[in-house]
């Protein structure tokens, strides 16, 4: 993937430059609002989408979401800077920078939308950028698996949000979540909110890897190393985050809602942690510290305190830089090394001394060293677990052991590869160098804000924690300070325990890896159980299929109709409903005689064996609903339908000759459940339409043909304007249909003779 010539493609081509000038033309922009966000202003913008619908495309910056457009879009830089050289002189390089580009804007859609509607269209444009960035290599089965995978998943849980939208917009009546943030406990005392809030958290659960949708994201890694960086790391992942922190001021509150997250967010954070543990590819390392980063994020979103909320969005930040920086470190050792195995790697720092220092920044962050925000963000999250007294035994506890967890890992793959034996590094052709200057940037970058927002934590609280607060809890002053050092408390004595912890577990980490190795063995694999899954779905789409799709026409046809009786005719039974009783005033012999007639003709088509007396049959029936029109004052309608009905006969009859004689009589029982089933369309039919005529009929639509269609189309034949002019796309449609009909029934029916007949 990556290119390791000694004289590698230019970076300076359009695929290479232009992303992250556009990222940084995004950054810059979104940077322009920070000063009036961090003063608590709301900024709304909106465009009219759906006028007829009053749905507009409306856009909100506020403290959560101009913190995701800056990371987005900030992160967005580096990583394409470091794709610009990591895929220089790949074929498909501009295909991938199109491919980031569009996902990068579609997630600042997801972000910055103030519209439900708006947030799905581009939470699913989200789904699909991913799953042609995870995909990129379609030629490896690897990656056309984990693409798959991604997008059922999420794609599924989206269209679960998406019910739970449209929901919340039943219950509340608008879809504007700047309107819908103060109306918490309309959504709380509706008796739909428990169906909102499962509908809600699947889409955030699937889309953010909770446990037992996690399978998903470590398969994801088979993406180049720069989606990784992004996608999974700093913006797509955190999606599900961000939905559960909007909705938090509508949603939160409830029993339901603290104990679910807390529930979910705790495990999947230990378990993560665990697994993370065993694994020797470095890139699967920081997939599974990313589900531990997520179930903590969604774990804090559990309570309403100020130190919880305060926790989520400094753990939010510290994520991001810390995260991305080791992604792309990993990528430039993979790049020089051709290996990311931990195993192999050792004794880089002398050959690769920037990428050493800036991977053991972002290492030091992650390990929640001071005075790193790392640091800062720890002490949080303890201070926000002691302030949640329901469960503080399960948040402190799931955090102090994914702290400590993390402490080891961040020695395992930011450590180890630099300063551990060489011994077992691959040989290679070439010498082991640093990376180009592209891909250095990421790292150092991101390694570096790790200690300067350490070391400035105000600057922090005052741009991101405190606007992120006043969003959530509807005010600035519930977000607490960010102090590198808040004297002697019960969160200093949980991080050097968690020091302590964490030393012990990287000693032993070889030993412990062996152990989880022996106990995953015993656990379900989601993974292999999402293959049995999707099995088990194929078997039943060819058996449905088999029972549906035979090839009978008659068998279509009868499915068809049953399922039209079944299910209007039940629900008439089953709600009760007055269809009133038909109108027989008026009816004269001349209608009986038309309704002989039409009898006539279907037991003519029902009785024979022979296609031509069943098609003149039908056409004696077509005859008499042309006859029926005439009566009642629509003669043109009639004229129409007695021509149909001639080319219909006419070309019936021309086909037949062509067509295999048919089958000698069928069994009783088949002709009898064909018979029941015409029955009982007809019997449904005609009480729905005797139930129809039964109550006034709103005449605006007629009227306003009426007045319209000679001022505006200068046609006196009303139905002609309707059809020619006022349903002219859809008229044009119908005749396309008919064409297409038309040209197909002519390819089916023409037969070339055999070499040799006459």
């Amino acid at each position: 993937m990556a290119q390791h010539s000694e004289h590698p493609a230019s970076f300076w081509t359009l695929a290479s430059v232009v992303p992250p000038l556009i990222a940084a033309g995004l950054f810059a922009f979104f940077l322009s609002f920070l000063p009036a966000v961090a003063a608590g202003e709301g900024l709304r913008h909106a465009v009219p989408w759906v006028p007829s619908m009053g749905v507009e495309l409306s856009f909100f910056i506020d403290g959560l979401s101009l913190t995701f457009a800056l990371l987005i879009s900030g992160i967005g830089v580096l990583v394409m800077l470091f794709s610009g050289s990591y895929l220089a002189g790949h074929p498909q390089h501009a295909r991938f920078s199109l491919y980031l580009v569009s996902f990068m804007l579609a997630m600042l859609g997801l972000v910055l939308a103030d519209n439900l509607l708006a947030l799905f269209v581009f939470w699913e444009l989200t789904t699909i950028t991913s799953f042609l960035l995870i995909g990129f290599n379609h030629d490896s089965k690897v990656s056309q698996r984990a693409a798959l995978q991604a997008l059922l998943v999420t794609g599924t849980g989206g269209l679960a949000m998406l019910a739970g939208f449209l929901m919340i917009g039943s219950v509340a009546g608008t879809m504007e979540l700047s309107a819908l943030r103060d109306m918490g406990d309309v959504l709380r005392d509706s008796p739909m909110y428990l169906p909102i809030l499962i509908l809600v958290l699947a889409g955030a659960f699937t889309k953010s890897a909770q446990f037992p949708f996690h399978f998903w994201l470590p398969n994801a890694m088979a993406a180049p190393t720069p989606v990784s960086a992004y996608l999974h790391s700093a913006t797509m992942v955190k999606g599900g985050v961000y939905l559960l922190a909007r909705m938090h001021p509508n949603l939160s509150g409830t029993d339901v809602w603290m104990w679910t997250l807390v529930i979910f967010g705790a495990f999947t954070t230990v378990f993560a942690s665990v697994v993370a543990l065993k694994q020797n590819d470095l890139k699967q390392t920081l997939a599974y510290t990313t589900l531990m980063a997520l179930g903590a994020l969604v774990l804090y979103l559990a309570a309403p305190g100020g130190y919880a909320i305060t926790a989520m969005a400094t753990f939010l930040v510290v994520h991001s830089l810390y995260k991305a920086a080791l992604f792309l470190m990993i990528g430039c050792v993979d790049h020089a090394t051709g290996t990311r195995d931990a195993r192999r790697l050792g004794g880089l720092i002398r050959r690769m001394p920037v990428t050493g220092i800036a991977g053991g920044l972002a290492a030091l962050s992650m390990a929640g060293m001071i005075p790193f925000i790392g640091f800062i963000g720890k002490e949080l999250l303890y201070k926000g677990g002691l302030e949640s007294p329901a469960s503080v035994v399960i948040v402190t506890g799931a955090i102090f052991a994914a702290s400590a967890l993390m402490f080891a890992i961040a020695g395992v793959v930011a450590f180890k590869p630099f300063w551990g034996t060489d011994a077992h590094m691959p040989q290679l052709d070439r010498p082991i160098r640093e990376a180009p200057l592209p891909m250095l940037a990421g790292p150092v970058v991101l390694g570096a804000l790790g200690l300067y927002f350490g070391l400035d934590s105000h600057t922090l609280q005052v741009a991101v924690t405190d606007p992120i607060a006043g969003a959530l809890l509807g005010d600035m002053e519930k977000g607490k300070d960010l102090h590198l050092w808040t004297g002697v408390n019960a969160a200093l004595v949980l991080s050097i325990l968690t020091f302590a912890t964490g030393v012990v577990i990287y000693v032993f980490h070889k030993a412990l890896r062996d152990r989880i190795d022996e106990a995953a063995a015993r656990l379900i694999s989601f993974d292999a159980a999402w293959d049995s899954f999707l099995a088990g779905m194929t078997r039943g789409a060819v058996a449905v299929t088999a029972q549906l799709q035979t090839g009978v026409l008659s068998r279509y046809l009868l499915v068809v109709f049953a399922t039209i009786t079944v299910v209007i005719g039940g629900t008439i039974l089953l709600r009760g409903l007055d269809i009133g009783s038909p109108v027989l005033d008026g009816i004269s012999y001349v209608h009986l005689v038309v309704f002989g007639l039409t009898i006539a003709g279907t037991l003519v088509a029902v009785a024979t064996n022979s296609r031509i007396a069943a098609i003149a049959g039908l056409g004696v029936v077509g005859i008499g609903v042309a006859l029926v029109f005439i009566q009642f004052g629509a003669p043109d309608v009639a004229i129409t339908q007695i021509l149909v009905e001639m080319l219909v006969v006419v070309l019936f009859s021309v086909a037949a000759l062509r067509l295999p004689t048919l089958p000698p009589a069928r069994p009783v029982s088949e002709r009898t459940l064909h018979a029941a089933v015409s029955i009982g369309l007809g019997v449904v039919v005609a009480a729905v339409v005797i139930g129809v005529t039964s109550v006034p009929l709103d005449l605006n639509l007629t009227e306003y043909f009426e007045k319209n269609s000679y001022p505006i189309a200068h046609g006196k034949n009303i139905v002609n304007v309707i059809l020619v002019d006022f349903r002219a796309f859809d008229t044009f449609g119908e005749i396309s249909v008919v064409a297409v009909a038309a040209i197909s029934a002519y390819a089916l029916l023409k037969q070339r003779k055999p070499k040799g007949t006459s």
